[in-house]
C-alpha cells in the first residue's frame, strides 16, 4: 500500500476515531496484535486501547478535538504531528478531579501499517505539561 493510503488511513483515525467519536472504527483501523508504545507503557490491540486511553480521555475530556497538523511518510511509516485542545469538564484524569480548564497539547503519533491497519505506533506528548495545564500552574499558550 502506498504512503498516501497509509496518510489516509491516518487521517481516519483522528478525523473519524477521535473527533467524529466512533468507536467502531478503531478495531478495523487496528491489527489485533497491534502495539502501541504509549508514554504510560506499551498496550497491545484494540481493547486495551479503547480501555485505558480512548475511553479516558474522552471521559475526562468530552470535548476533545484532535487536529492535524502535518503528516510524514516513509513506506509503511507516517508520522503526525497534531494539536489536541479540550477542556477539563468530565471525569478526573492522571489522578486530577474536574478542573474546568482549557488544554492545548501537542503530539507526535508515528504509526506503522501492513495490510491496511496500524500494527505498530508511537505516542509522544508532554505529561507534565498536560498536568500543569490541569493544575493552572502553566495556561495553555
Amino acid at each position: 500500500m502506498a504512503t498516501i493510503a497509509h496518510r489516509d488511513l491516518a487521517y481516519r483515525w483522528f478525523e473519524e476515531v477521535w473527533n467524529g467519536r466512533k468507536p467502531e472504527v478503531i478495531p478495523e483501523l487496528i491489527a489485533p496484535d497491534a502495539v502501541g508504545h504509549l508514554p504510560a507503557g506499551d498496550l497491545v490491540g484494540p481493547e486495551p486501547f479503547l480501555d485505558r486511553v480512548y475511553r479516558p480521555f474522552l471521559a475526562a475530556f468530552p470535548d476533545l478535538h484532535i487536529g492535524v497538523e502535518e503528516t510524514l511518510g516513509d513506506a509503511d511509516d507516517i508520522a503526525v504531528r497534531w494539536l489536541a485542545t479540550g477542556t477539563h469538564t468530565g471525569e478526573p484524569f492522571l489522578g486530577l478531579p474536574p478542573s474546568g480548564r482549557p488544554i492545548r497539547l501537542r503530539g507526535i503519533t508515528w504509526i506503522r501499517y501492513r495490510d491496511g491497519q496500524m500494527i505498530e505506533g508511537w505516542d509522544c506528548w508532554d505529561s507534565a505539561a498536560l498536568i500543569a495545564q490541569l493544575r493552572g500552574d502553566n495556561p495553555p499558550a
